[in-house]
């Protein structure tokens, strides 16, 4: 990658142009916030006694959209710190300070006129240093980029973030005429390793591609919809994890979109498209159009196909509408053979062969859905996109499709699928019927751990990013060291092992913790260093309550002391390895695998990593050496004998106590679940790349195991004024009697006990204290009703 980006500027700090501003803070870039200047005072200013030429309110817009950061749900930010990297300004006081920017982003309103007004004001600023870009979502980059000299088309191209810019993966970058090849590809690779996307290059083509065939996909579904006589529920029911899509499925994606919004995105292919049939598709149906001029906009009017409001019983119910009367009613519950076949079905491929197999009128549904997707995305082929490959990651990344278009061709069968297509009078595309003439009977196929793809009538290998390491292709190319029904331990090259953790939700048990301890005595005869990773949807959710609670309720105490006895063994054999260990955790990583990571010399996170020690939720505390570990970090923030412990433990008790889970892996090292020397990676793809590279460096500084050093507690005044807290807390009503229980526990092991303050304990002192109250706590009768909730209602208990 040849580019540098130190700084950046955004124009138009609207939720888009703010959500970009904040995501490029994320990240480390600081960032130029532009808007224009107001032309009236808003109340307050009156009040504040300002004019319009005052600093702050020709600044106000930005001003404004960065002071909501803060508090938009889901946040836009890792960290609400972040918000000091955006510097606030206006277009006509500061324009020129983009001259000292590395990147400029244009997210204005979506009108080509103003968009080629405000790129002809850039440029009288512009450096041929500085890269432009366009945040638009289907106006063409060309048409932007004329009468622009050709210096400047040079630097230029389209960069269409999807909403919001934080967690959605999908970032197409559209290069005009006269664009720097060599520059798409850098921005491509800046797009993958510092912004922490998934790129697409598309063809300045209307809206690109995700939202030419996800509209088209809406569309069609609108169409068959009203062609069977649907409903809303039965088509959300048909068109969402059934055929391996969000929940959202098909109206509550409109709803999120917004109706008119929607509507807009289709006019910009129906308006732009030569093909009369294409345009035909693209036209909104009338009841859309119906619910537009009502102002049932979907979320942001408070209603769309979807209504939710107080119900007589004071409980939130969402209605749904009827299209033929435009009348809201209570939802109705759907149900069918085929539903309930996907639902049963593992993975989306099953899923989706489940439902289009079981020949009921949702699988009629689904599959005059699907057909019309899959041969318009063929016929798209070159149009909008280079590969199939593009096409399927723009669905998976922009729209949360499990499969690609290409990808649920292959896995319904193309063969079979394409006969009953042109059965039905379907036309599908030459391109793909003189593919299946050569004998081909999918789009994709693997060899030897590779994949390959078709393009131009063969198949043309797959080119795996440098930074990427796939834990499923390593086992396909018989990498696999040692495993078992839970976890593994593969070969990822130059002398590095990964843990890998497959049981159910990833949660541990004693298949895990068996592999921890077969895979730490491997590594160490064998192996240069070891990283703790998984490619699961979450890195790992805890231990296996289940177990848990089964023993307890037979009253098992031998058994719960063994499995807490085994768990403590196996976390403490990773601390002590004598090579280098690194933990990777991603998304959900919560109780025991948080305790799984503690142990690590390093942490290298993923951006997007929600980590906490949540025990108590489920009347617990930590017990896999999650206490032990704090302990021991207080102890090390605090080395002189005479220095007090107390703030340091307070923090930890009230993150413990609390059930803290990060927001973010910036939020975690906030909370002080990471240290120092742990790492933050954008692109989750990246993760176990990123980890085994730091095993490699301390490999290669020449890793020594550190000393095992004791700990230095806070003792029973410690203990005294923790609990003190506590039982404010429950005279005040935040807590319950069960809430302090647990509490006075969490406080008697974390401040080490009834010893005095200052001494020093060993590890296995601290281990011993955490397995006696967590026993303890099994037993009690709130305790067990805790698990069992979280078990069954999949959320905590508060009794």
């Amino acid at each position: 990658m040849s580019i540098t980006i130190r700084k950046a500027a955004v124009i138009g700090s609207g939720i888009m142009g703010s959500g970009i501003a904040a995501h490029l803070a994320n990240v480390g870039i600081p960032t130029l916030l532009l808007d224009i200047v107001p032309k009236q005072l808003s109340a307050e200013e009156e009040k504040k006694g300002l004019t319009l030429e005052h600093p702050a309110v020709r600044s106000r817009l930005a001003a404004s959209a960065i002071a909501k950061l803060k508090k938009t749900k889901p946040s836009p930010l890792y960290d609400d710190a972040f918000t000091s990297r955006i510097t606030p300004g206006n277009l006509e006081d500061d324009l020129d300070k983009i001259a000292g920017v590395d990147w400029v982003i244009e997210v204005i309103v979506e009108n080509l006129d103003a968009k080629r007004s405000l790129l002809d004001r850039i440029e009288t600023v512009w450096k041929p240093s500085i890269i432009v870009t366009s945040n638009t979502s289907g106006i063409s980059i060309n048409a932007m980029a004329e009468g622009r000299s050709e210096a400047f088309r040079s630097s230029f191209m389209g960069t269409h973030f999807f909403n919001p810019p934080r967690y959605m993966k999908l970032l197409e970058v559209i290069p005009a005429e006269g664009t720097d090849p060599q520059l798409v590809q850098d921005m491509k690779q800046f797009g993958e390793t510092v912004l922490g996307k998934g790129v697409v290059i598309a063809k300045d083509t209307p809206n690109f591609i995700a939202n030419r065939i996800g509209t088209y996909g809406l569309l069609v579904t609108l169409q068959e919809m009203e062609r069977g006589g649907y409903s809303v529920e039965e088509v959300d029911a048909a068109t969402g994890p059934a055929l391996g899509r969000p929940k959202s499925a098909t109206f509550r994606t409109l709803d999120l979109v917004g109706l008119d919004t929607f509507i807009h995105v289709a006019d910009n292919v129906r308006l732009n498209v030569d093909n009369e049939a294409e345009r035909r598709v693209f036209t909104p149906p009338t009841a859309l159009t119906q619910l537009v001029e009502r102002g049932w906009l979907g979320e942001k009017s408070g209603q769309g196909f979807y209504l939710k409001r107080k119900g007589e019983s004071g409980k939130s119910e969402i209605l749904s509408i009827d299209l033929q009367t435009l009348q809201y009613t209570p939802q109705k519950k759907v149900s069918s053979g085929s539903l309930e076949a996907a639902k049963l079905a593992k993975g989306a491929k099953e899923k989706t062969k489940a439902l289009l197999g079981a020949g009921d009128r949702y699988s009629e549904l689904a599959w005059n859905v699907m057909k019309q997707v899959l041969v318009y995305s063929a016929e798209k082929v070159g149009e909008i996109a280079d590969s199939i490959q593009e096409i399927d990651e723009a669905m998976k990344w922009g729209f949360n499709w499990e499969l690609g278009p290409f990808e649920t061709w292959d896995a319904i069968g193309l063969v079979r699928s394409v006969q009953r297509m042109e059965s039905e009078g379907t036309a599908v595309p030459d391109w793909v019927k003189e593919w299946i003439a050569e004998g081909n009977t999918s789009f994709y196929r693997k060899e030897n751990g590779k994949r390959f793809y078709v393009s131009s009538g063969e198949f043309r290998q797959i080119e795996e990013a440098r930074a990427e390491i796939d834990l499923k292709a390593l086992k396909e190319q018989n990498r696999v060291i040692k495993s078992n029904s839970g976890a593994s331990l593969i070969d990822i090259g130059d002398g590095v092992a990964c843990l890998e953790f497959h049981s159910p939700n990833n949660a541990i048990g004693d298949d895990i913790l068996s592999m921890i301890q077969q895979s730490t005595e491997e590594v160490r005869r064998n192996w240069n260093g070891l990283v703790v990773a998984n490619q699961g949807r979450n890195f790992c959710v805890g231990a296996n309550i289940m177990i848990l609670l089964m023993e307890a309720q037979e009253e098992e105490w031998d058994e719960i002391d063994e499995i807490i006895s085994l768990f403590q063994q196996s976390m403490y054999k990773l601390k002590r390895l004598e090579k280098p260990v690194v933990a990777a955790p991603h998304r959900m990583t919560l109780g025991g695998g948080v305790e799984a990571c503690m142990p690590a010399d390093q942490i290298v996170a993923a951006a997007e990593t929600y980590y906490g020690l949540v025990e108590v939720g489920v009347g617990l505390i930590p017990a896999g050496g999650g206490c032990k570990e704090f302990a021991l970090r207080v102890s090390q923030q605090a080395p002189h004998p005479d220095t007090d412990l107390l703030p340091y433990l307070g923090q930890v008790f009230e993150t413990v106590g609390q059930a803290k889970v990060s927001t973010s892996g910036h939020d975690a090292k906030r909370l002080g679940y990471f240290r120092g020397v742990d790492r933050i990676v954008p692109n989750q793809d990246h993760l176990i790349y990123e980890a085994k590279q730091a095993v490699l460096q301390m490999a290669a500084e020449g890793y020594v195991l550190p000393a095992e050093e004791k700990i230095r507690i806070a003792g029973s005044e410690g203990r005294a004024a923790l609990q003190l807290a506590a039982m404010s807390m429950r005279e005040g009503g935040y807590i319950s009697d069960h809430d302090l229980l647990i509490a006075k526990k969490l406080a008697y092991v974390l401040s080490g006990g009834d010893l005095p303050a200052g001494t020093l304990v060993t590890h296995q002192y601290m281990l011993d204290l955490e397995r006696e109250a967590f026993l303890s706590l099994t037993g009690e009768p709130k305790t067990q009703a805790r698990m069992q909730h979280m078990l069954t209602k999949g959320r905590a208990l508060r009794n």
